[in-house]
């Protein structure tokens, strides 16, 4: 029984080592990358700094046209910094149009609101002008029918919402 419990320990000890297999590489972008996986194909040897178990590969020393290389990636590498800043631009620009869309389309949405609103007011008002009797619902749930004091109130505020609204 101490045998099978000494080995269930020292099994529970050895696990986390299995987490240290981790490879370790520079991507294109000049970036540190760790990942339980190999790196892609497209990365040079040169670029992986440690694979599993702990392996540190070994650099491959370089050649005068490798060093050339090298000497001539500041400048490229300052081409792609720009490159990411016209990307950059590129996304804000399409951001600031998006935005001017969706600005332009709530001006749109509220200036058919407010068309619909001058229509309304323009109805109801010639409904109140046409004389007939009108009627609502008091506070108490019971109709009462306007009189003309109440239908003076109601003409002048259809008058503001007209106004309002059915700005030209």
């Amino acid at each position: 029984m101490n045998a099978l419990r000494a080995l269930a320990v020292v099994a529970c000890c050895a696990l986390p080592l299995a987490a240290v297999a981790q490879w370790q590489w520079i991507d294109k972008d000049g970036r540190r990358v760790f990942s339980d996986k190999s790196p892609p194909p497209e990365i040079p040897a040169r670029n992986i700094l440690k694979a599993p178990n702990g392996r540190a590969l070994p650099v491959e020393p370089e050649a005068p046209a490798a060093a050339a290389t090298a000497a001539a990636q500041p400048a490229s590498g300052a081409l792609k910094v720009s490159g990411k800043d016209k990307a950059l631009e590129e996304k804000k620009k399409q951001a600031e149009a998006a935005e001017a869309e969706k600005k332009k389309a709530a001006e749109r949405e509220f200036a058919e609101k407010k068309a619909e609103n001058c229509k309304r007011a323009k109805e109801a008002k010639a409904t109140l002008d046409s004389g007939i009797r009108l009627s609502r619902v008091n506070d108490k749930g019971e109709r009462e029918v306007l009189d003309d004091a109440q239908r003076a109130v109601e003409g002048r505020r259809l008058d503001e919402a007209i106004a309002t609204n059915c700005v030209a």
